[in-house]
């Protein structure tokens, strides 16, 4: 139980801005075995970051309506906030991933590219897209009730975190580890952490269906899957494995996933 515990926080520390420290820090330790086994935390840190999102947007809601332009200053406004919290962590991962698998058919030269801190057009291109489409989203589903918009947003943030931990385990790490920001997740996620992982994410599955029905759940989650199975084909294709930006490209992509299911009619 305690490790579980420290598991929790080393993943929250690790993906967000957080802090873990003095006392608190000294208890949860810290090694890069430590951190690979935190990896079934992500959608636990999907609980924190998805909580706050849903408090900014229904603060925002509250204080702007519901109206269209209030809802898209809603939608904008916790997106931000989620950015945020964990440091566009995600978020990089997807241009960087978009930049390298765009810029080049080669395997080697496409890793080299996601290494490269500077943005190209492939990058840029898909981040815009994806926040876009999730602000635009979001903010149609905040016109349809705000309580139900900040339960998707969640949701989503718990669902999203499942999917790397999925590809981790069904793929190979590729990248040059002694030199990689994920070097601690190179090795593939446990049975156990993929358990924990989908442990978390049962309530956020049923908070889900409670708050916007079985159909537009299932729809969401379908997508999810949809999502999830692209981006193991592409990778297994491309790179033969994953890297730390194709994990965060992938809870991108299946969070907007879950968004379009979520808004269908």
């Amino acid at each position: 139980m305690m490790n579980g515990v420290r598991h929790f926080l080393l993943a929250l520390q690790f993906f967000t801005r957080i802090p873990v420290a003095g006392r608190l820090a000294a208890w949860v330790g810290y090694s890069p075995a430590m951190l690979n086994a935190a990896s079934g935390h992500f959608p636990g840190v999907g609980w924190v970051v998805g909580a706050a999102g849903a408090l900014a947007l229904w603060g925002a809601a509250w204080a702007w309506g519901a109206s269209p332009l209030g809802a898209l200053a809603a939608a904008g406004l916790c997106t931000a906030a989620t950015a945020w919290l964990t440091g566009a962590f995600h978020e990089d991962g997807l241009a960087d991933t978009f930049d390298g698998l765009g810029g080049s058919a080669e395997r080697g030269r496409a890793l080299a590219i996601m290494k490269d801190s500077r943005i190209g057009s492939y990058g840029t291109v898909a981040l815009v897209l994806v926040l876009l489409l999730k602000v635009a989203l979001l903010a149609l589903l905040v016109q349809r009730g705000v309580a139900g918009a900040a339960c998707a947003l969640l949701a989503a943030h718990v669902l999203s975190r499942a999917a790397p931990l999925v590809v981790m385990r069904a793929l190979p790490y590729v990248s040059d580890p002694s030199g990689a920001k994920s070097r601690p997740l190179a090795e593939a996620v446990s049975a156990a952490g993929l358990w924990v992982g989908f442990l978390w994410s049962i309530p956020a599955l049923a908070l889900m269906g409670q708050a916007l029905g079985a159909m537009n759940t299932m729809a969401a989650m379908l997508l999810w899957c949809a999502a999830l199975v692209a981006m193991l084909r592409w990778l297994r294709r491309r790179l033969q494995g994953f890297t730390g930006d194709t994990l965060g490209a992938t809870q991108q992509l299946c969070e907007l996933a879950l968004y379009l299911g979520l808004a269908l009619a």
